[in-house]
């Protein structure tokens, strides 16, 4: 029986190489390999289907990467993003290890791991400066990203996470939602489990037949044991957590009806982040706002990146 959510792949990559973005495979290291979508006209375009693309330019928009959370890959999570945004800027999403394409022999497991991995990959690519967007798990690496490569990442918009996930707020979190451990949310096993995942990733409850809800389970949960490492390799403890004095712009672009991390937890950490991040809300959007307020989101999302280039653009005039 044809697994309609494989079934879509096909039009998905059309749709992604309509919109200007192409995969490609980058060696980050020996047995680490990365998958990201780049911007067409920075690869070659393979003649025969044995031929692999090759970099042939540096992009000459500016940058914005976007990096996914931990339900989906890069495109699937970001496909009403990605067409909104490569008319003025150079997209790229990646595919961060155990999602996609992309993996590693190696035994750590951290987001500073997949940080460096992901900056490794983007400066292979020619990028030397970029606007970086998390979500969830995605932002806790952008977060990392950042802290660790601050003449790579200029500014941040993060969605629906938090620069660390601490035992306390993990315990919290996953006590209020009624799950038992991170794993059972973000991994769930049953159309049950999926079911539960998003109702409470979502503002309005989806409704899809069974049948559509184990073809997503089976294409979209692989590498379970690994996926199931990196949420282990996720939580630290409250003793250990320092708040890094970012020198770049954040924007908290956040669904108000966020069950996961709440808006009043976004609110917290504007306060602690300081004078460079502002924060904005979007009624009627939970966990997944940048998938159920697209519109909305895109243009909030395409204001302050516009807003930071602009300012940016005039304090090197002056």
């Amino acid at each position: 029986m044809v697994n309609l959510v494989a079934a879509q792949k096909p039009l998905m990559h059309v749709l992604m190489k309509m919109a200007g973005i192409r995969p490609y495979t980058v060696e980050i290291e020996s047995g680490t390999v990365m998958t990201f979508w780049v911007p067409s006209e920075t690869i070659t375009k393979p003649k025969k289907k044995q031929e692999k693309p090759k970099i042939i330019a540096k992009p000459n928009k500016p940058v914005v990467v976007l990096i996914h959370g931990f339900a989906a890959e890069g495109i699937v999570t970001w496909q009403f993003q990605v067409g909104a945004l490569t008319k003025k800027y150079a997209v790229y999403v990646p595919d961060l290890l155990f999602f996609g394409g992309s993996v590693t022999d190696k035994a750590e497991r951290s987001p500073s791991f997949q940080a460096e991995c992901l900056a490794t990959g983007l400066r292979k690519l020619g990028v030397e400066k970029c606007i970086v967007v998390g979500f969830s798990y995605g932002g806790m690496v952008a977060f990392k990203m950042a802290e660790m490569y601050p003449e790579l990442v200029e500014a941040m918009v993060i969605s629906g996470s938090i620069f660390a996930m601490t035992d306390s707020i993990s315990v919290s979190t996953m006590k209020e939602l009624g799950f038992s451990s991170s794993s059972e949310l973000l991994l769930p096993n049953s159309v049950k489990g999926l079911k539960a995942l998003l109702s409470v990733a979502a503002y309005k409850k989806f409704w899809f037949p069974d049948r559509l809800h184990k073809d997503f389970l089976r294409v979209m949960f692989t590498n379970r044991k690994e996926r199931g490492e990196l949420l282990d390799g996720l939580v630290i403890s409250n003793r250990d957590i320092d708040i890094p004095s970012f020198t770049q712009r954040i924007h908290l672009l956040w669904g108000e009806n966020d069950q996961i991390f709440k808006s009043e937890l976004a609110q917290n950490m504007k306060e602690q982040l300081g004078d460079g991040t502002t924060f904005e809300g979007i009624k009627k959007a939970g966990h997944l706002v940048h998938l159920e307020r697209p519109c909305v989101y895109n243009r909030c999302l395409k204001h302050f990146i516009a807003s930071f280039l602009a300012s940016n653009e005039a304090k090197q005039i002056t």
